[in-house]
């Protein structure tokens, strides 16, 4: 049940170029699934006044802000950035501020902009200050002060490129104030809710995890992990005089258990773990308010909860009454906690999002950030499991295309980036669209991928192209052998490691795949491993054992044997490469190698290469273009649908950023 109505503009905005057979779901303009969301982001002022949302302005996404009972048409546009949209932003614990980061062109090193919202008028809006002001820095940020609302703690590596100093941050002057430099490997610092920092994490050399209490008299060491296991601080109690930790560490432990520290013994508490057995630890949800657990998570297939606050439990579940078949989440409340924002997603939903009175429990409908998209036209994503080449079980995500039948489809494979991370039961703009286009979609949990126990995680260690590639192979095996994939029509497409995937598949092997879309893909994991970030460096030892020690003759030999650009004489499949230019994780020469290589062997290769972006696309007039590629490059190698139209201006812009792949070279060393 949802407590809006479809709107009525849904018969508009379905485009037929291509008209489906009958009983197949119409061709549902791309422009639905990847432009600009209409509204996103919202936040609740502390004080529960106002509402601030992202959403176009001038063609790019910026804050607007609207008081909370007036229409989104009352609202004012408090930014007014026109060369690259703000992602993410939040309040100040006042209400004063409202603050974002924003980096150049993708570089990922980021400033900190502060903006005072109550300035905005109808024909005026406010210069946002950026407070860092620093050039090739990356800030991080660490602490909003809970006790002083124009102050907050971030981290700057301008001194030392490779760690970050611990400095104070005035909001309403950007007054900087040093209070630790950083010469001991820090990678971390925590607070407690009184703004007094009492924990920082620490990584050794050797790849072990260090975390330290913090104090007047110095330094003590509480707690220690190794890259292999986990180990992290959450958040402190009440009483400041323990805090809440996730850990796996020790011989006899697989899955990650949520615990309690005294940080002044260092002793340990269990307080629970996964009732299931199934999954790692998820998330603990504070109040703001009390500081009491409200509930724990985890997610196998799908999420589950644990409530700890009987009152919000009542109140989640009268919620998740209204919505059957729907996730319900409540989250970003207001300081005294009487309001929150309610979002509410399927897998073919983005998600509604609307305000609950905790006092009158009156639900108000607000936004969904695609409300012209015709949901009742899209794919029902399910899990399922299957064996690995070596009898391991790998979970995944399978999506059929509505209204496509079930058996003989061509396969679109997703793997996720990370590698370690993981994919879950939500709404997928990929996995729509591509349904949509008449393609399975197969997302796998290959292993490698965390929430699944260390043991899991661990077994992808060293196993890039190998077995964590064969993951993803015996998952198209068992579509194959259920005859629910067409084996002559199967196409895979992944961003970062997922795009390592796409070229490890190609290459490895190549008589499955019929084309593949490598996005912001590594072709050459020695290159990938002598180039990470300096800030990296404190996962350097991690990632020689998780992928590859490029300074020993053995790993040098292992590397190149998984890396596909020593094996790309062995593609077969087109291949589409994108990339953008100024990305710091996987850069420029990682695709310029793979089509230098293809080209030069005279194999077809188109190249996307967009000079104001990273590790991704962020401006939509690249991301679109990009996608209207794809779409033809698929339906071109798999024969699906595809829309013919393109706007004039991402027609343009798709001409602009194809490189033509003749005059790629690799610059000198």
């Amino acid at each position: 049940m949802r407590l809006r109505a479809l709107p009525l503009l849904i018969t508009l905005i379905v485009a037929f170029a291509g008209c489906g057979k009958i009983g197949q779901p119409p061709l549902i303009d791309r422009e639905l699934f990847f432009g600009d969301p209409e509204i996103s982001s919202g936040k609740l002022s502390p004080d529960g006044e106002y509402i601030a949302f992202l959403k176009p302005y001038n063609d790019t996404r910026n804050i607007w802000v609207k008081p909370r009972n007036a229409s989104f048409d009352k609202a004012l546009p408090i930014t007014a950035k026109v060369d690259r949209p703000i992602r993410s932003y939040f309040w100040s614990g006042d209400g004063k501020y409202i603050l974002f980061i924003q980096d150049n062109a993708g570089d990922e090193n980021f400033n900190v902009y502060a903006i005072n919202p109550k300035v905005a008028t109808e024909g005026e809006i406010p210069d946002a200050r950026n407070l860092t002001n620093l050039q090739d820095v990356r800030v991080q940020i660490y602490h909003i002060s809970r006790k002083d609302h124009d102050l907050m703690f971030i981290g700057l590596n301008d001194r030392d490129k490779v760690w970050h100093d611990l400095y104070s941050l005035k909001i309403s002057t950007g007054e900087l104030k040093l209070l630790k430099e950083n010469n001991s490997r820090y990678t971390d610092w925590v607070f407690d809710h009184d703004d007094n920092l009492r924990l920082a994490k620490r990584s050794r050399v050797d790849g072990t995890n260090e975390l330290w209490r913090m104090d007047s008299k110095g330094q003590t060491l509480l707690f220690s992990s190794t890259m292999f296991e986990t180990a992290y601080p959450i958040a402190f109690t009440k009483d400041n005089k323990h805090f809440y930790m996730v850990s796996n560490v020790g011989e006899d432990l697989d899955l990650t258990q949520l615990y309690l520290m005294n940080i002044e013994t260092a002793k340990l508490q269990l307080v629970e773990g996964d009732p299931d057995g199934k999954a790692d630890f998820g998330r603990l949800v504070l109040s703001d308010k009390t500081f009491e657990p409200l509930y724990t998570t985890y997610t196998n297939a799908y999420t589950r909860r644990y409530f700890k606050n009987s009152d919000f439990e009542r109140h989640f579940r009268s919620l998740q009454s209204k919505f059957e078949g729907f996730e319900v989440n409540l989250y970003g409340a207001t300081s005294n906690e009487r309001y929150w924002l309610v979002s509410v997603w399927s897998d073919t939903n983005p998600s509604d999002i609307y305000i609950y009175d905790m006092t009158t429990e009156e639900l108000t409908f607000q936004y969904n950030p695609r409300s012209t998209l015709p949901t009742e036209h899209l794919s029902k994503m399910k899990s399922i499991t299957y064996p690995s080449s070596d009898g391991l079980e790998i979970q995944a995500y399978l999506t059929i295309p509505k209204g496509f039948g079930e058996e003989q489809l061509p396969l679109v494979v997703l793997p996720h980036g990370g590698p370690w991370a993981r994919d879950r039961w939500t709404y997928n703009s990929y996995v729509q669209f591509l349904a949509n286009r008449g393609y399975a979609v197969l997302q796998p949990n290959f292993r490698g991928s965390r929430g699944f126990g260390k043991q899991f995680l661990n077994a992808g260690n060293g196993q890039w192209g190998d077995m964590m590639q064969d993951d993803i192979t015996w998952g198209v095996k068992y579509l194959i052998e259920k005859g629910v994939v067409d084996k002559d029509r199967i196409g895979i497409f992944g961003t970062s490691y997922g795009g390592y995937a796409t070229l490890a598949g190609l290459a490895f092997t190549p008589d499955l795949y019929a084309c593949g879309v490598s996005f912001v893909g590594p072709s050459n994991l020695l290159t990938l491993l002598n180039s990470i970030p300096p800030y990296w460096e404190s996962i350097r030892t991690s990632f020689y054992e998780r992928i590859g020690n490029p300074n020993s003759d053995e790993g040098v030999a292992r590397l190149k044997q998984q890396s596909p650009l020593f094996s790309a004489d062995k593609i077969a499949a087109p291949l589409l490469v994108v990339q953008g230019e100024n990305d710091p994780r996987v850069r420029k020469a990682e695709s310029d190698q793979i089509v230098i290589a293809l080209r030069d062997r005279g194999f077809p290769v188109e190249y996307i290469s967009a000079p104001d972006e990273g590790h991704g696309f962020v401006r939509p007039v690249n991301n679109m273009a990009f996608i209207a590629a794809m779409e033809k490059f698929l339906a071109t190698h798999l024969g699906g649908r595809y829309q013919k139209g393109i706007p004039q201006e991402v027609a343009q812009r798709l001409q602009e950023i194809t490189v033509d792949v003749n005059s790629v070279s690799m610059p000198a060393e």
